[in-house]
């Protein structure tokens, strides 16, 4: 009776046995790897107005993935600070970069960028772009903001006295928002309306590949785990069905 299946379930818990330990080492590294690489990437970040309101509203945690002044692309919701603006971090919606003409509105209400009007599906309401009348230019090096509720937003039309025509650097952004983290939201559409000007859009950032990486971790390292009892517990059903009768 004691040699019932020996060699087949020896061989079977050491085959066994590395498969689940490999599944667990590639999981810790998945799932380790995916949280590192979205710290590196990404910053939380709760949003404190309802400017940007319905895109993302006011005490929703946010993921920000942190780029470069170079990075920014009409149409990106951004995290900046600067000093003009209050020196704390905020929230807006880029409509123009350096040598653009922002004005607005135009017969139809809409912003326009060069001249080309803009559709913004994303703005509160159905009122005009905004409520009041604006024409800037865009010094080179800076971008122009505005919030997506432009009634209530205190965005760059009312900086337009400034020297900078109520622009902001490239070096003062520090984050795109690319998805809302809680509640949770999803990623942020890029907008088709800034799409047919030069440069076009920006890509989405590497959340999804992030999340991936972890969830496949997770799912590996549970796995593996789980192989060892199971394992057990078959071998013991095995034993027992293959006992005669009355032994």
């Amino acid at each position: 009776m004691s040699g019932i299946g020996l060699d087949h379930d020896g061989h079977g818990r050491g085959l066994g046995s590395v498969l689940s330990g490999l599944a667990v080492a590639v999981g810790c590294v998945l799932f380790l790897g995916g949280f590192a690489w979205g710290a590196v990437q990404y910053k939380p970040y709760t949003v404190p107005t309802q400017s940007m309101s319905p895109t993302v509203k006011a005490g929703d945690r946010v993921l920000a993935q942190r780029i470069s002044g170079g990075d920014v692309r009409r149409g990106d919701v951004v995290v900046f600070q600067d000093d003009a603006w209050g020196n704390v971090p905020m929230v807006k919606r880029v409509v123009g970069i350096g040598g653009d003409r922002v004005a607005c509105c135009g017969k139809d209400g809409r912003l326009t960028v060069n001249g080309t009007p803009v559709d913004e599906p994303y703005l509160h309401g159905t009122n005009p772009a905004s409520g009041t009348p604006f024409d800037a230019k865009v010094p080179a090096g800076q971008v122009f903001l505005l919030g997506d509720d432009r009634l209530v937003s205190l965005d760059s039309r009312v900086h337009l006295e400034d020297a900078a025509h109520g622009s902001v650097p490239l070096s003062a952004v520090s984050a795109r928002v690319d998805a809302i983290a809680w509640p949770m939201g999803g990623m942020l559409a890029r907008p088709s309306g800034f799409q047919a000007l030069p440069g076009g859009t920006s890509q989405p950032g590497p959340l999804k590949l992030v999340v991936g990486a972890v969830v496949a971790g997770a799912v590996l390292i549970l796995a593996g785990a789980a192989y060892g009892p199971i394992a057990s517990l078959a071998r013991r059903r095995r034993v027992r069905a293959a006992v005669p009768a009355g032994r």
